[in-house]
């Protein structure tokens, strides 16, 4: 029996999230998702179920106009610049079912740049 792609992408979220909550435990989670229109990212404290900090191209200015490289490339400096603000210097990086490549590196890459830890 075939499986959807939507079955095959929550099976693959699942395994990345669990995978990297045995070797980070006490971390905060940077935790993507990605549509075609738009990128948000969240930092999580699963101890205490709160959000930290985010950022979204949903925002007025961090939107391009476009969901592309450029845009995910903002949202990765602004989300590193929010953790300082909150107090994290380091938390691990949830893909979730997105392979790491295009957008989510680029996002991954500036949050690296702006001092963020991952």
């Amino acid at each position: 029996m075939a499986n959807s792609k939507r079955t095959l992408f929550l099976k693959r979220r699942l395994r990345v999230r669990n995978k990297l909550r045995k070797v980070n435990a006490g971390r905060a989670r940077l935790s993507v998702h990605r549509s075609s229109k738009n990128i948000s990212v969240q930092l999580i404290d699963d101890v205490n179920g709160v959000t930290l900090a985010s950022a979204s191209t949903m925002e007025k200015a961090l939107s391009t106009g476009k969901n592309d490289v450029d845009a995910a490339t903002k949202v990765g400096s602004a989300i590193a610049e929010r953790a300082k603000k909150a107090g994290v210097s380091e938390a691990y990086f949830d893909r979730g079912g997105f392979l790491f490549h295009g957008r989510i590196k680029a996002l991954a890459d500036a949050a690296r740049e702006g001092g963020l830890k991952i």
